[in-house]
């Protein structure tokens, strides 16, 4: 079963903020992990301010735990916002659904983590996290 690298992680960082600043974000933090909501990567760009990390990574533990993407989850959470306040405290506060987490995945379609950005909107966000997956060769879902 294949696993995601630490380079591989890295490299999803350094293309989302090579993103974020092409497209002139706000500085991000970004958050990879893996299948099973461990960090194998975080990191602040310059500028970023503290909470980015702790977002990114509610927005990455959210998909990945959901195995859907966090705009998905945050579309599900408005028919049903009871379920997912409830979802948050049985998490602890690590579950975010919130636009900016999306799951990565190998070529065969299996996950192997997800990836959450914070700094701009829920669509920069996304955004970036989706270019830095793709520039590391794998497949990001971001689908509602």
């Amino acid at each position: 079963m294949p696993k995601l690298t630490l380079q591989q992680a890295n490299r999803i960082i350094e293309k989302a903020f090579a993103k974020g600043r092409e497209t002139k974000v706000k500085p991000l933090g970004v958050v990879v992990l893996d299948d099973a909501g461990h960090i194998i990567s975080a990191q602040r760009d310059d500028g970023a301010s503290m909470f980015r990390l702790d977002v990114a990574k509610g927005k990455a533990w959210a998909a990945v735990a959901m195995g859907a993407s966090s705009r998905a989850l945050a579309k599900r959470a408005k028919d049903n916002p009871n379920f997912f306040v409830t979802l948050a405290a049985t998490a602890e506060g690590k579950f975010l659904p919130q636009t900016g987490g999306v799951l990565i995945k190998a070529k065969d379609g299996t996950i192997l983590g997800s990836a959450g950005a914070s700094g701009g909107t829920g669509d920069e966000d996304e955004a970036c996290c989706v270019y830095g997956v793709e520039q590391a060769d794998l497949v990001a879902d971001a689908k509602e």
